[in-house]
């Protein structure tokens, strides 16, 4: 019987969930406030993780510096992370910015617009065909 996930997908998920915890608990860095993991990719050998994090604030000079901050803080998380894990390698970990957040609520609200528009052009036909029936 196949397993349904790999090795690599399992240990990233549980990463991902120790990572959030640990920036969310251990992290005191004002820089790195409302931080999101949203991913993590590892490495076949499980020897590297790439952490997709998400910021509240978009700017893009707070994500620089929120950034730089994790991964210099790297070294710290990944020793909280060997105390948490069972496992005999605890991945070097890069932290990268993931838009995709933030570029669904931009979609979202380009959609919401447009929905918007759409039904103030059918008010308006209504009531243009309402105003044309009364002059008669």
């Amino acid at each position: 019987m196949a397993r349904e996930f790999s090795r690599t997908a399992r240990v990233g998920q549980q990463l991902q969930r120790d990572i959030a915890v640990i920036l969310q608990r251990e992290v005191k860095d004002p820089r790195v406030s409302m931080v999101t993991v949203s991913d993590v990719e590892v490495s076949r050998d499980l020897a590297y993780a790439k952490v997709f994090v998400t910021f509240l604030q978009d700017d893009g000079e707070q994500v620089k510096a929120g950034l730089k901050v994790l991964n210099e803080a790297a070294g710290f998380i990944r020793s909280l992370l060997g105390k948490r894990l069972r496992a005999r390698v605890v991945p070097q970990l890069r932290f990268v910015h993931d838009p995709s957040l933030n570029e669904g609520i931009r979609m979202a609200r380009l959609v919401d617009q447009a929905r918007a528009r759409d039904r103030d052009d059918v008010d308006n036909d209504v009531s243009d065909d309402n105003d044309d029936n009364n002059e008669g």
